[in-house]
């Protein structure tokens, strides 16, 4: 059980450096409570909004 809860921190971390990191190449207003905002939630908005899918997928894009 211990091992899926720290995967999931894990992932959750990751995907939030990687969107943070990204978040220029996306089509949001660029500014710091959108950037911090959307970093938080991503993987609730990742799961409901298509766009939000789009924009995250842009963002970990290299």
């Amino acid at each position: 059980m211990e091992l899926i809860i720290l995967g999931l921190t894990v992932a959750y971390v990751v995907g939030a450096w990687k969107f943070w990191t990204g978040f220029n190449k996306t089509h949001f207003t660029q500014n710091l409570p959108n950037r911090i905002g959307f970093t938080l939630l991503w993987p609730a908005l990742f799961i409901a909004n298509p766009s939000y899918r789009r924009n995250f997928r842009r963002a970990l894009k290299g």
